[in-house]
Order: structure tokens, then C-alpha cells, then sequence
């Protein structure tokens, strides 16, 4: 989400459109004011000069998967549900994670599990895919979740589901959440105008590592171009999370431009 200081308006930027819909609904009353645009938030220069906008008051991104698509029906972001394996944020383009897997070898696939899911047993899980999909294709979560389990061959209580980390990970990786993450922070500080401010909402320590790293190497030096506004993380307190237990994991790191 963008301010626009100089026309006093927001633009909306989602790769999913269902999301649009429902914003577009909700927000009705605005009018004009507020402009959506289906697009990846990584080409918000783009979106930007497109719109005839050269700099804004600030910028908000929420990278989460949102509550919407964790519950909707036939998503495939959850396995609470059995339903297609899809994952996609944006369902207009791109493989699903049925396709992804589908092809993927098994070196790469334990590669991407234990990189974006930090599964320790990321080669016991790979190598349980791909003996199932010799048998037959993986095409619903509650395949995929039950031979996650028995890959990690976890016993006893758990607290998260064995299958929670690969979920993840094949989230991740399949709608590219982490690429260019660096270099979009980048773009959307560039843009902002003096003392406007930034706020970046992540929701797992992958995303958050990289929010930090990158602000903490925007706001160095004599060429610094923001000061970063959160010596830590702002996280959910007890009453918020109690309302949305979801907002626990969220982590809201800010800057403001300061040249």
C-alpha cells in the first residue's frame, strides 16, 4: 500500500485478485482516492510511474499469506483441509506446487524444504515425495501432508504438525516470496519522499532476516538514506494476539527517510 501524498490517495498493490475484489468492496466509499492494481509488489516502481507518482509519503507492505487465503477453499495453503495443491498467491500465472514437485529432482526439492521450511529432516521428506509420486501424481494437501509425516517420522506429541515446515517452505518458493525481497526495500525507500516512512510486516524469520539486514545497510554510512525507526521488531502484544492469534508471528520493522 502506497500513500500519495500530493493527490491525498492510497494505491493498493496485490498479486491476488481475489484480494482486490474484497478491497475494492470494502473501500467503495473512497471513491477515487483509492487505486488498485494487480500486480507483484515487486514492481512498485513500475505501478509507480505508471500512476505518474515520483515519490510517495509512505509505504506499507504486509508480506503474509493473509487470512483469506489460509481459509478459502481450494488455495491449498493449508492442510487443515484436503483440497488441490495449488499455493499460489497469484492463480492468473506461474506452476502450481502439484506441478513444482511434480518435476522437481530430489537433491533440489530437500534443498528447498530445508532452506525455506528449516526442516532438519529435509531428505527424509524429499525422498518420501518422490517415492509417492512414482505411484501415482501428488495433487491435494492431505496427500502431500500425510507423506510429509511420515517422512519426518516424528512420535509423541508435537507441538506444530510435522508437515507445518515443508508447507512453508513449498509456499515459499513457490510464489518466489523471498527473491528480490532486498531489492524491492530498496526501490520503495528510494521512492518515498523526504521524511516519508516505511513499514514492512513479515510473518516467519526468513522474511524478517532479510527486512533487517536491508535496512540495517540502507541507514549506514554517509550515503544513508533512511533511519531505521525499530531497534527491534514491534510484535503483537498479549490482547491483539488473543483477538487474532495469527498477528503472533508478525514482525513490523520501520524507517523514515531522512535524505
Amino acid at each position: 500500500m502506497l500513500l500519495d501524498s500530493g493527490a491525498a490517495r492510497v494505491i493498493g498493490i496485490d498479486r491476488d485478485s481475489d484480494a482486490i475484489a474484497i478491497a475494492k468492496e470494502t473501500l467503495a466509499a473512497f471513491g477515487d482516492r483509492v487505486t488498485f492494481v494487480h500486480a507483484d509488489y515487486r514492481e512498485v516502481a513500475e505501478v509507480l510511474d505508471a500512476q505518474g507518482i515520483t515519490e510517495v509519503a509512505g509505504l506499507l507492505a504486509d508480506f503474509g499469506v493473509s487470512s483469506m487465503q489460509l481459509d478459502g477453499d481450494g488455495r491449498g495453503f493449508s492442510f487443515k483441509r484436503d483440497e488441490p495443491l495449488d499455493m499460489r498467491m497469484d492463480r492468473s500465472q506461474g506452476d502450481t506446487v502439484a506441478d513444482l514437485i511434480d518435476r522437481v529432482d530430489e537433491t533440489e526439492l530437500a534443498d528447498v524444504i530445508y532452506r525455506f521450511g528449516e526442516e532438519r529432516r529435509s531428505r527424509q521428506v524429499a525422498r518420501a515425495i518422490v517415492m509417492a509420486r512414482g505411484q501415482s501424481p501428488i495433487t491435494t494437501t492431505g496427500r502431500l501432508a500425510e507423506i510429509v509425516r511420515r517422512g519426518v517420522a516424528a512420535r509423541g506429541w508435537q507441538r506444530i504438525d510435522p508437515a507445518t515446515r515443508t508447507f512453508q517452505a513449498l509456499r515459499i518458493w513457490v510464489n518466489r516470496e523471498l527473491d528480490g525481497l532486498d531489492a524491492f526495500i530498496g526501490r520503495a525507500a528510494s521512492r518515498l519522499q523526504a521524511d516519508g516512512r516505511l513499514a514492512l510486516i513479515s510473518f516467519h524469520s526468513l522474511e524478517d532476516r532479510v527486512v533487517k539486514h536491508t535496512l540495517r545497510d540502507l541507514a549506514r554510512g554517509d550515503d544513508a538514506v533512511i533511519k531505521v525507526l525499530t531497534k527491534h521488531p514491534v510484535m503483537a502484544g498479549d490482547a491483539e494476539a488473543a483477538v487474532n492469534p495469527r498477528a503472533r508471528s508478525a514482525k513490523l520493522r520501520a524507517a523514515v527517510r531522512i535524505r
